[in-house]
């Protein structure tokens, strides 16, 4: 879109050709998905309170995109929020569903692509370490590909302040991502379903053994928003375990399978002693690396509407 914007109607079908894309920067700059959709409403609202100020001379979407960054920056200034340690209790899952429409380099010379490493939990976590303009310079510069120019036209800042932001936000992210992260193999398709149904069927059977089999030794397990992380298979299973998992009293388990931030993903229903209904229980993000599970991340079960799933089973 080149030309200014003259009507309602016309603003809206340009805006909402890029929602997907925005939805998915507000939350790489956020880690929450509520606040992401909140936040593309009120780029939006924005950018018709000030269309005027959009004349044609750079593209529709950069003009949107800086909107949005600064709405994200607004937001994280109104609540600043860093991590303690490893921990990131706002965390929310991303439906791997709302990535389709996304534009592609093909569609658009300049649009985004949606790269598996870019939208995985690992990734998410570690920036949210990252103080906010850092934070955004890093999305960017090396998520989105923008030129160091117009990222400081989007700032409003130097070209030499985000080259320094940019050097600052690699260093923290180095040190917050996964030891190894850039070996992670890609398990073929194939190996892949084999060991998400042996994980179902004994988180279904409660099988303890058979879930044991299907964990690394260095499992890593946390559930956001609760706190603590623990690490180590046994630990781990133990944990579980000590909780009542696999009893009679803890009732029967369904398990359906989805994905999100590019990774397999499994809801978990449960149905207490004598009911028929299975209910949301929670939603475990898995991180599969040479054939086991070797990083877990639970999400409560109010996340599954997000992701179109059943209310309940039978």
């Amino acid at each position: 879109m080149t030309q200014p914007i003259t009507d309602e109607a016309t603003f809206a079908e340009h805006a909402e050709r890029h929602r997907r894309e925005l939805q998915l920067h507000c939350y790489r700059m956020l880690g929450s998905l509520d606040e992401s959709e909140d936040l593309v409403q009120e780029t939006f609202l924005r950018a018709w309170r000030r269309r005027e100020t959009y004349a044609g001379r750079a593209s529709f979407r950069a003009w949107l995109y800086r909107i949005a960054t600064n709405a994200c920056l607004d937001a994280l200034e109104r609540r600043p929020r860093r991590p303690q340690a490893a921990e990131v209790p706002w965390l929310q899952p991303y439906p791997d569903a709302l990535l389709e429409g996304i534009p592609s380099a093909d569609d658009e010379p300049d649009a985004v692509v949606v790269a598996k490493e870019t939208v995985e939990l690992a990734f998410l976590v570690a920036i949210q370490h990252l103080p906010p303009r850092p934070r955004a310079v890093l999305i960017l510069r090396d998520v989105l590909g923008w030129p160091a120019k117009d990222t400081a036209a989007l700032l409003d800042t130097s070209v030499a302040s985000v080259n320094s932001a940019l050097q600052r936000a690699r260093a923290g992210l180095k040190e917050h991502l996964p030891e190894r992260r850039l070996d992670w193999a890609v398990e073929s398709d194939q190996a892949q379903r084999d060991l998400l149904q042996r994980y179902m069927d004994a988180t279904e059977n409660g099988d303890m053994e058979a879930m044991k089999a299907t964990l690394s030794d260095d499992l890593r397990f946390t559930m956001p928003p609760e706190p603590g992380r623990w690490e180590g298979r046994d630990n781990v299973v133990g944990m579980w375990e000590s909780g009542g998992f696999g009893t009679h009293e803890f009732g029967r388990m369904r398990c359906v399978l989805t994905s999100a931030n590019r990774q397999p993903a499994v809801a978990n229903y449960v149905a207490a002693p004598g009911a028929s209904e299975f209910r949301p229980m929670a939603l475990d993000v898995l991180r599969i690396e040479g054939g086991l599970v070797v990083d877990i991340v639970t999400f409560p079960g109010e996340v599954f509407a997000a992701f179109g799933l059943p209310a309940t089973l039978r």
